[in-house]
């Protein structure tokens, strides 16, 4: 089963349906690995005994090489069988599958270069030798690597070396995702399947247009095609549509529409194409989106967080966030005093300088009608009482970020109403300093300078304030960001003196080229940065959230609070897939006791929507019960919420994900107590989080790849008896239940259930 699995995903998430026995060569095994850069590690003859081995399905980090960054190697030796080649159908080209690579490659068989990462490399390339300087973005790139069969690179029934040489800069290293193989070129490889698409609403149906290419120059593909359309949770068929006889002749391409009735839960795509004669098949999947949310009434509704806060003599900045008919008048009664209200943008100001806590009644009207609420604000040394929410550039944009992007991510809140159900943080990552390669990169006087893409900071900040929006900013420790760029070390002060200058409201702080500068990796040297930026911080007139972003090094959350920080990250970066989207979230345990009003936990940035790291963007992996799985988890756990989309191109099934106000109250309940993880039952977890009013909320998550039943025992869970359980995402009451509650939970799904009175 294990080589099966690594030929699923070695043909692109394909799977291969008629499969031969010896088809491929299993490379994910122990590979031999050593830290430094030598091209002479190439070599086949190399004698690389005294390397230590190191499994290449995790990050060098994760393999006790923590902290590292910079140049390693990893080296292999197998037997390339000729029967592997005899076989095949098609006996024109091998492929050499060495998964994906954190962050750079230059991959070597027997001495001679094949690729660079991610493209083939002809004979007698020489490898580039300025190999720290490759682009940024290829850690999510799969290393495919191919050859002619006649390719005198390859020794056929003979040893062969396969070397591998990594570069890596800040973050996370090595070779990871353990689906290495090597195999012939058989007829599939050359079906383009395009399913990545989402799919849209339209008239009470859900659309698609997918495609079908033959990408080879010599070979006729023909088979029969059939799209089929299953209820999630009945196995009920609901949509078929039959392709027979399909004949592509090289290069031509073939576009299907499909158009599937909408449903009040997912429906499983499957994709099949049977190739004639002894071709063999493939099959992908695919899920529907499905909207749960109401959509907010035109009645004034108040939304986002009941209690904020600023520090004394501090600038303040809150809008209030409230969905409805447009235009809508503000009221705020028991402002204290520094405080003013504009009552036409619900944007309050100011700054108060006595301390307290100050109970402000919030009023929105319409035509429509009236609503209030109460707001606490909280005058005193802590703030970022609940976990902050926004928008960061780095998902979606990586180094490829611009002004033009950022301030159009902004005007997108306003338009979209993102900030009409609370999200309020606009934040720059990395990508705005100077790069490494040019000068100067600071003025005589020390202070930072921003590259050609953002040519004004203190306007960009103004701008995004003037709309009611805070604003965030990147940084690093160590001499260089993670994208090699101008960081803060010994320029800490002047850093956070600009920052306040340009009105920034938020620090992002990666470890990055720090490692280059701790001395080993004792607790001491794991703080010390954090501690210097903080008394930075400190002095500067304005309040800016900390964010110390390393990775959960040391076991940050016991010590977060001491250096200083707001929020902390608990693990290495998230990427689009169920794989990355579980290891992180459902791993929040041991943390949980630290999170609390001012300490957040932070589990990365959210992966719904275009993602891509810049600057070719695709559709997030996930799917839609992926992502609503994700954002419960994320707001049961309390975590920091960030999108890391493209703003611009939010589709409606995004921007319900985005936009339950009750969803989004989980997260922002003042008692900022963390879910804790209650119960494991198979695939079935059950995640409770205490409230600020007494009620309890409870996620019940299917982490298998079966819907599956279940039955929700009160007293196992640790809730109370005798309860009303209410849908979140459904906003719609159940019903009241005494003891326990029968449930069907779809496949890496989620039902969130709030016990009510």
């Amino acid at each position: 089963m294990r080589i099966l699995f690594c030929l699923v995903i070695f043909m692109f998430s394909i799977r291969l349906q008629a499969q031969k026995k010896n088809e491929n060569v299993n490379l994910d095994v122990s590979w031999r690995f050593i830290k430094g850069d030598n091209l002479a590690y190439a070599s086949p003859g190399y004698n690389d005994t005294e390397w230590k081995t190191i499994p290449v399905d995790r990050i060098w980090e994760a393999s006790g090489y923590e902290p590292y960054d910079g140049y390693a190697w990893y080296r292999m030796k197998v037997v390339i069988p000729s029967a592997l080649r005899d076989n095949s159908n098609l006996k024109d080209s091998l492929r050499i599958y060495l998964g994906k690579i954190n962050n750079f490659d230059q991959s070597f068989l027997n001495g001679s270069l094949i690729g660079i990462n991610g493209k083939n490399a002809t004979a007698g390339t020489v490898p580039d030798t300025m190999f720290k300087k490759a682009p940024q973005g290829l850690w999510d790139v799969k290393r495919l690597y191919t050859l002619s069969v006649s390719d005198p690179r390859i020794k056929w029934d003979q040893e062969n070396v396969i070397a591998v040489r990594v570069f890596d800069e800040g973050g996370q290293g090595g070779m990871y995702t353990g689906d290495q193989a090597i195999a012939m070129t058989r007829l599939p490889d050359y079906l383009l399947i395009d399913n990545k698409a989402p799919y849209t609403f339209k008239n009470g149906s859900l659309v698609k247009n997918i495609s079908l290419t033959n990408s080879s120059s010599s070979y006729l593909i023909e088979g029969d095609f059939v799209v089929k359309a299953t209820n999630k949770l009945t196995d009920k068929e609901i949509y078929r549509k039959e392709n027979k006889k399909i004949l592509l002749k090289p290069g031509q391409k073939l576009d299907v529409g499909i158009e599937i009735q909408k449903l009040d839960q997912s429906a499983l795509i499957t994709y099949r194409f049977d190739f004639t004669g002894s071709g063999g098949t493939i099959l992908i999947t695919d899920e529907t989106p499905y909207i749960c949310t109401p959509l907010a009434p035109a009645t004034p509704r108040i939304n986002g967080p009941s209690i904020t806060a600023a520090r004394p003599g501090k600038p303040f900045l809150f809008t209030i966030p409230a969905t409805g008919l447009r235009p809508m008048i503000f009221e705020a009664t028991g402002l204290p005093k520094g405080l003013k209200l504009d009552k036409n943008t619900g944007i309050i100001t100011g700054k108060v300088d006595v301390k307290g806590e100050y109970k402000v009644v919030l009023k929105a009207k319409n035509n429509k009608g009236m609503a209030s609420r109460q707001l606490t604000i909280s005058i005193g040394e802590r703030i970022c009482l609940t976990p902050p929410m926004g928008w960061n550039s780095w998902n979606c944009w990586g180094l490829a970020v611009d002004e033009k992007k950022v301030v159009a991510s902004a005007h997108t809140y306003r338009d979209k109403g993102l900030m009409n159900h609370g999200w309020n943080y606009i934040n720059i990552d990395d990508g705005w300093e100077i790069n490494r390669d040019k000068e100067p990169k600071r003025d005589a006087a020390g202070n930072i300078l921003t590259n050609e893409k953002f040519p004004d900071m203190k306007s960009l900040g103004d701008s995004i304030h003037a709309l009611g929006l805070k604003f965030g900013i990147y940084s690093s420790p160590g001499l260089l960001t993670c994208g090699g760029y101008t960081a803060s070390y010994q320029h800490e002060a002047q850093d956070a003196r600009s920052f306040a200058s340009w009105g920034v409201d938020y620090l992002k702080y990666d470890w990055c080229s720090y490692d280059g500068i701790a001395k080993d990796t004792t607790l001491a040297e794991y703080q010390k940065p954090y501690f210097v930026m903080r008394d930075a911080l400190a002095k500067v007139d304005r309040d800016i959230v900390y964010s110390l972003c390393q990775y959960g090094m040391g076991d940050v959350w016991k010590w977060g609070d001491e250096v200083g920080g707001n929020l902390w990250r608990t693990t290495g970066d998230i990427t689009d897939t169920w794989e990355s989207l579980y290891e992180i979230g459902f791993s929040q345990v041991a943390n949980q006791p630290y999170a609390r009003p001012g300490n957040w936990n932070d589990t990365d940035m959210l992966i719904v929507g275009w993602v891509g790291w810049g600057p070719n963007l695709h559709p997030t992996r996930l799917t839609p019960d992926e992502q609503y799985t994700h954002i419960s988890l994320w707001s049961l756990l309390s975590a920091p919420l960030l999108i890391g989309c493209d703003l611009q191109r939010l589709d409606d099934f995004t921007l319900n994900l985005l936009t339950n106000d009750e969803v989004i109250a989980i997260d922002q309940d003042p008692l900022g107590s963390q879910a804790k993880q209650v119960l494991v039952q198979g695939d079935v977890q059950v995640w409770v989080k205490e409230l600020a009013d007494g009620t309890q909320v409870v996620g019940v998550f299917n982490t298998g790849k079966q819907t599956a039943g279940f039955t929700l025992d009160f007293q196992k869970a640790g809730l109370k008896q005798n309860m009303g359980l209410r849908d979140l995402w459904r906003q719609k009451e159940l019903g009241r239940f005494q003891s326990k509650a029968d449930l069907s939970v779809p496949s890496h799904g989620v039902l969130l259930l709030k016990q009510t009175r």
